[in-house]
């Protein structure tokens, strides 16, 4: 096995979108394998049977199955731009309001984005998306006084809910687009046009055990 982290990830996968982007920030070079979904590698449901991405595995053998774990370990690893310390509020908090994006907020963006995943519930897509705004009300506040979700600077929080609020937008663009949230808009724009987010979502070919390996950092 390679003695570096071997990250398995899908490209548009939102949970995996801020792994990525939270690895290269802490500045953790590792082999990066692009799975499908419909086809999932054997050797990726050997250590995570779960069968989600990403799926974090360490030379030692460990796995960090969870996109937040990944998040928090590779910040740990370098946290030069200070996002687990943001300037108004504490790590708690951050992961209070994580929380509330990867639960309610999440629970509704499916069933107004994937209605016939379902059926079965009767889904309303336009009622869930009527739910999920009242969190994006949330943001909107947040944001009120700062380019960031708590401060002037980015944090942990941003580039966790950040994919999610994207996917949410790209539902129904001109729908969004009239939304009376500008603060929120600018925000995603910013990040959906920052570099970060480019080199994040690189695009890797799928992942066969013969292919040379891939790298997420550039070097």
């Amino acid at each position: 096995m390679s003695a570096l982290p071997i990250l398995f990830s899908f490209r548009r996968c939102p949970y995996a979108m801020r792994a990525r982007m939270a690895l290269i920030i802490g500045e953790v070079q590792c082999e990066l394998r692009e799975v499908d979904l419909g086809d999932k590698p054997a050797q990726m449901l050997e250590v995570s049977p779960k069968g989600t991405v990403p799926v974090l595995l360490f030379a030692d053998g460990s796995v960090l199955e969870e996109s937040l774990d990944i998040m928090l370990w590779a910040l740990s690893q370098s946290d030069v731009t200070a996002w687990l310390k943001p300037v108004d509020a504490h790590l708690d908090d951050m992961l209070d309001l994580i929380e509330q994006n990867d639960s309610e907020f999440k629970q509704h963006l499916d069933r107004y984005k994937y209605p016939d995943r379902y059926a079965t519930e009767k889904a309303d897509p336009l009622y869930h998306r009527t739910e999920a705004c009242a969190f994006l009300c949330k943001l909107e506040t947040l944001l009120n006084d700062n380019d960031f979700l708590f401060g002037p600077h980015a944090s942990l929080a941003d580039i966790a809910i950040f994919p999610f609020v994207r996917q949410f937008a790209a539902t129904d663009p001109d729908w969004f687009a009239h939304l009376e949230h500008p603060r929120l808009q600018a925000w995603l724009t910013g990040w959906t046009e920052s570099d970060l987010f480019s080199d994040a979502m690189h695009r890797y070919p799928i992942w066969q055990p013969d292919n040379p390996p891939a790298f997420l950092l550039p070097g």
